[in-house]
């Protein structure tokens, strides 16, 4: 059994869309005629095709409605529901379309006989690699529902800490945007209006005022051109970073910027111990975990060193000793993996050294954020008194102008 999106017509010449279960697409259509519709377009979830290129859709899912889904899922299993009735039940739970959509659809491929990780698969953007091989070790060890209990936590938490991030940064971008506005609102309507009083003295005016009056009419002339200039600038620059070069060079300069260095580091090596943890205690070998862990690893430097780390596990190395030589890892983060390989408890103590550097990344950031918020307004506050300065300072000499 397939799932099937279809478009067809009532008898009153209404549009309808929707989702329907059934072995073939032919079967589709006469339920639907069944019910009363005239199908249009049936088309099987799994294998719609991009009109672009020719690809399979994979429709991505966001981070909360994924995470609700496995909580649903946990707790369905956990209460003795078969696989395929606990999709089947959240796939009517929710109310997205796309959800419901991939939920049938790996729902007709555990019908089929696969395994439900396998099925999951198939939808690489909504689950990633690390939640597969959490699933498939949880199905190998009986403990599905554990184990997606685990991942619904972990994937909470990751969205809490991004969301205090983003709210984190919304003040300090509005004040920079009013900030940046406003100077250029002065620079190109209210000082060009000012300088007009000096224009008919033939004395020469003062150097800041000059100045001044030289990046006025700067603006004034070219401040559109520059605007239009910035947006494209900013968006060849996300399309170079498609490139593995361009992405290489970037990583290379975070790393170098003092400040920057340390919270790329931090976060990175955070999202790392905190994804092997959760494979780990899911039961996945810890060279797997590791492997699978330098996913969600962004900067490319650090992954490139993670991965070498990996290889030498691979060939009989302690975790502790690969990572150490990596340079990215604190000695604190290095102590609790050693202390986990000697004891067995790896999982626990990989878990305890994320939450310790998730702290640590939301202290730094708070206390990066709150001197940036008074920096940014003293800045402002220079600048304005420049202009001010800038237009005073002939006033002041107005007696000397008029000799």
């Amino acid at each position: 059994m397939a799932a099937f999106e279809y478009l067809a017509f009532d008898e009153n010449g209404s549009r309808k869309k929707g989702l329907i279960e059934a072995d073939t697409a032919k079967q589709a259509r006469q339920q639907l005629r069944g019910i009363g519709l005239s199908p249009v377009e049936v088309d099987e979830v799994s294998t719609q095709q991009e009109s672009k290129g020719g690809k399979v859709r994979r429709d991505k899912i966001s981070v909360p409605v994924i995470s609700l889904i496995t909580r649903q899922l946990s707790t369905l299993i956990s209460a003795g529901q078969p696989v395929e009735s606990a999709l089947y039940a959240v796939s009517q739970q929710t109310t997205k379309t796309q959800a419901k959509k991939v939920l049938l659809s790996v729902r007709a491929r555990v019908l089929e006989g696969y395994a439900l990780s396998d099925a999951m698969r198939d939808f690489p953007r909504v689950f990633d690699s690390m939640y597969c091989a959490s699933v498939h070790a949880g199905e190998q060890s009986g403990l599905l529902d554990l184990v997606m209990e685990r991942l619904a936590d972990f994937m909470e938490s990751r969205q809490s800490l991004q969301q205090k991030t983003k709210l984190a940064l919304i003040y300090p971008v509005l004040l920079t945007v009013v900030s940046l506005l406003l100077v250029s609102g002065l620079l190109t309507f209210v000082v060009p209006q000012i300088i007009q009083v000096f224009e008919g003295f033939d004395q020469e005016l003062p150097i800041l005022t000059q100045w001044l009056i030289i990046i006025s009419d700067f603006f004034k002339n070219y401040g559109l051109q520059l605007f239009i200039s910035i947006f494209i600038l900013s968006f060849v620059y996300r399309q170079l970073l498609k490139l593995n070069w361009m992405r290489k060079m970037r990583d290379t300069i975070l790393l170098k910027i003092p400040m920057i260095s340390y919270l790329v580091r931090l976060s990175n090596t955070s999202r790392f111990t905190r994804t092997m943890s959760i494979l780990v205690s899911s039961g996945v070998p810890a060279l797997d975990a590791m492997h699978i862990s330098t996913e969600v690893v962004t900067n490319s430097l650090i992954q490139k060193s993670v991965i070498k780390a990996a290889e030498k596990v691979r060939e009989g190395g302690s975790i502790y000793e690969s990572l150490s030589k990596t340079g990215y890892f604190s000695p604190l983060v290095l102590q609790l993996i050693s202390n986990g390989e000697a004891s067995g408890k790896l999982g626990e103590m990989l878990e305890r050294s994320a939450k310790a550097e998730e702290s640590e990344f939301e202290g730094v950031t708070a206390l990066f954020l709150g001197i940036f918020e008074p920096a940014m307004i003293l800045v402002m506050g220079v600048v304005v008194m420049i202009i001010v300065l800038a237009i005073l300072l002939p006033i002041f000499d107005m007696n000397d102008l008029i000799q």
